[in-house]
């Protein structure tokens, strides 16, 4: 088809702010207020942009991101935030922020974040919404931190998980497969050694294989941005994907070692039960709702892998499971997610107040 008068001017405007401008994305965050930190936590409160508006005295909902990804993931760009989507309709909504991760850290395991990050997350955000029970929400990792979490401390005010593109069955992903066999012939050396070297998976690394796992779309890009010059919003959401890339942050030693011998070559988490620190975790013995989300085109959490948790998952008084559009990225804030994933996150949250 031809291009139209109006689809020229658009794209005219568009490349003029993108080559001569700041870009057309709005990369403005959330407003926030930090009401706790210490050792890889930050923990903010969200807060709408007017400062007129009548704080919400609803349930928190506490937003956890993974390792290696920044906490923007949550709060992508204007128009495609999930944190600016929770404010706006009205609720309580916190950040958990893990900063970056230097060679320092590389002694940091799991049990870190499970005993330690998480737990005081959730008591400084139930302390600060009037003792209230926390919702949380977690993307890729993010989500297992949170179900991990919830099995292991039944005591803490949890009111109930979802978890986003967080696969369980780590058999079930396509980008494992070819690696396990030659993890399995030379006993875990294939990668021990390195990560044991750099100190963990470094950043440069992380973002490499991000884009490996989307390397469809990482090689039409281009054109891609070619056929949608017009369109505002679609190149508005390349360069919010692309800062997210950009700051990608590199995983700690021990937490990468025990990612790649217990869930990638032992898939520990297929039955739900996994060892740490001397004390068996297990996910059957979480007892409040729960939300797992996947996404359709995910090539890093795919659906099968995602769905294990409502066979792990038995104890739970309610277990829903959704899928919606988008990649591993673009199910938790694609332009698709605003009318699929949050509208499932939101009818869960309302039904479990």
């Amino acid at each position: 088809m031809l291009p139209t008068p109006a689809s020229l001017a658009s794209a005219a405007t568009n490349l003029a702010a993108k080559v001569f401008g700041d870009g057309i994305a709005d990369l403005r965050p959330v407003p926030r207020t930090l009401i706790d930190n210490g050792p890889r936590r930050s923990v903010y409160r969200l807060a709408s942009d007017d400062p007129a508006a009548e704080p919400p005295d609803g349930p928190p909902v506490l937003l956890v991101p993974p390792l290696a990804a920044p906490a923007l993931c949550f709060d992508l760009r204007r128009g495609c935030s999930l944190a600016e989507h929770l404010v706006a309709g009205g609720r309580r909504a916190y950040l958990l922020d893990y900063g970056t991760i230097s060679f320092a850290d590389r002694g940091l395991g799991i049990e870190h974040w499970v005993d330690d990050v998480l737990p005081r997350a959730i008591m400084a955000v139930s302390a600060d919404a009037d003792d209230q029970p926390v919702h949380l929400v977690g993307w890729c990792l993010g989500g297992i931190f949170s179900l991990l979490t919830t099995a292991d401390r039944p005591d803490l005010p949890i009111a109930s998980v979802t978890a986003v593109a967080s696969p369980v069955d780590f058999t079930a992903i396509p980008l494992v497969a070819p690696i396990r066999p030659l993890a399995d012939l030379t006993n875990g050396l294939f990668l021990t050694s390195a990560y044991r070297l750099f100190g963990g998976a470094p950043r440069q690394l992380v973002r490499l294989a991000y884009q490996v796992a989307a390397f469809d779309k990482f090689v039409t890009k281009p054109l891609a941005i070619l056929q949608h010059l017009d369109d505002a919003d679609f190149l508005a959401q390349i360069e919010a994907v692309d800062r997210f890339t950009d700051n990608m942050i590199a995983y700690p030693g021990r937490t990468f070692g025990q990612l790649y011998h217990r869930f990638f070559r032992a898939n520990d988490l297929a039955d739900g039960t996994v060892t740490m620190d001397g004390r068996i975790i297990s996910l059957s013995d979480i007892k409040i709702p729960a939300l797992a989300i996947a996404g359709a085109g995910d090539g890093i959490a795919p659906e099968r892998a995602v769905h294990g948790l409502v066979d792990v998952l038995d104890r739970s008084p309610e277990v829903r499971f959704e899928v919606c559009p988008g990649g591993h990225l673009g199910v938790l804030t694609g332009r698709a997610a605003r009318a699929t994933t949050w509208r499932h996150l939101d009818a869960f949250l309302d039904e479990n107040a």
